[in-house]
């Protein structure tokens, strides 16, 4: 295990500033997603601390150690990549202990390390198969079988089931949370899948346009966004955000009409937040907290049901055209062309500023 840290680091390709500034912490043994848009530079993020990009400026440093200049080889450090990797005329077993092979390890050595690896990704019965013959899910297997054998202090992953399809994903996120558990490694995964960033992470990075937005655990940037970009990206089905005006000012709280459906009247409580009278903000309501109850009443129109079997929304428009997705217990309920009355109580909303900052 091994604690990582990035001081000031920067990047830049000639005058174009792909990460400006990015100072940040990560704890040891812990499983921290880098998570965002594409283009975000996440991927970027972690190949600077991998030594496959160079950095322009400041510092990436493992175990308090400064390795800027170092190989990838010397930073302790294994990574998994988006395409599998794999040599196909080489077995599972050869393809698990080559960089051992490289190493000048012993063949005992090796043996010892590639049955172990194989025992914890169940694949010991088929180390004497080729890629050709695998699944997606058991050739991602084995590349993460090669990262294990090194022993690294730190494990990378980048991107590593996005070729899989959906049935395949969900077990390997429990296959790479089950390999966290039982390594006690310090892992670093990066995603644009925010299912996949709620599912594994003990820490969120949230990254947009080459900054860092938010830091926290799952649940802290779930109930507590920063903003609206990350209250947005955070949650599936995204949150709904409604424009909302400021039509009243009162001791410890705020009144806000939302045009959009029919100035409905929701009161809010702040604390310490300056706001004037007329101010334009946004209403943030995440889909499963509408129900039967609640204080605050939207008029709307159901426009499409989506029954998932377990779950279902209903996507509804407002007076004013605004769409919303309202999570529902009961699909049966409602249909398409239907009135629907969305009620949610005003305690379960998010305030934020017009420019998208959050109020509390």
């Amino acid at each position: 295990m091994a604690s990582v840290e990035l001081a000031g680091v920067g990047k830049s390709y000639g005058s174009v500033n792909i990460i400006p500034h990015i100072d940040l912490k990560l704890d040891d043994g812990a499983l921290t997603v880098f998570v965002g848009p594409s283009g975000c530079g996440k991927s970027t993020l972690l190949r600077m601390i991998a030594g496959l990009e160079k950095i322009t400026n400041g510092d990436v440093l493992i175990d308090g150690r400064r390795v800027n200049d170092a190989t990838p080889t010397d930073r302790g450090i294994a990574m998994v990549f988006q395409n599998y990797a794999l040599y196909p005329h080489m077995t599972v077993r050869q393809n698990i202990g080559f960089p051992l092979k490289m190493a000048g390890l012993s063949r005992a050595e090796i043996d010892r390390r590639v049955e172990a690896a194989a025992s914890s990704l169940q694949l010991s019965s088929l180390l004497d198969r080729k890629p050709a013959q695998l699944s997606g899910g058991q050739r991602q297997r084995v590349a993460i079988g090669r990262a294990i054998v090194r022993e690294p202090r730190v494990f990378l992953f980048d991107e590593p089931l996005s070729n899989l399809d959906a049935e395949l994903r969900v077990q390997m996120r429990l296959e790479i949370a089950r390999l966290h558990k039982q390594l006690a490694a310090t892992m670093i995964y990066v995603t644009h899948d925010q299912i996949e960033a709620m599912t594994l992470a003990d820490k969120i990075v949230v990254l947009r346009a080459g900054q860092i937005e938010q830091v926290g655990r799952p649940t802290e940037l779930y109930h507590d966004p920063d903003n609206i970009f990350v209250a947005g990206f955070i949650g599936s089905p995204k949150m709904n955000l409604l424009k909302a005006r400021v039509s009243e000012l009162f001791d410890g709280g705020v009144r806000l009409k939302l045009p959009d459906f029919g100035d409905t009247d929701i009161a809010l409580p702040i604390v310490g937040a300056r706001l004037a009278v007329g101010e334009q903000m946004w209403i943030g309501i995440r889909p499963e907290h509408f129900g039967e109850q609640g204080d605050v009443v939207l008029q709307t129109e159901v426009e499409v049901v989506e029954n998932l079997g377990g779950t279902a929304y209903a996507y509804v428009r407002g007076t004013g055209g605004a769409m919303l997705t309202v999570g529902l217990a009961d699909p049966q309920a409602t249909a398409p062309g239907r009135a629907f009355e969305g009620r949610f109580p005003a305690s379960r909303t998010f305030l934020f500023t017009e420019k998208g900052q959050r109020v509390r």
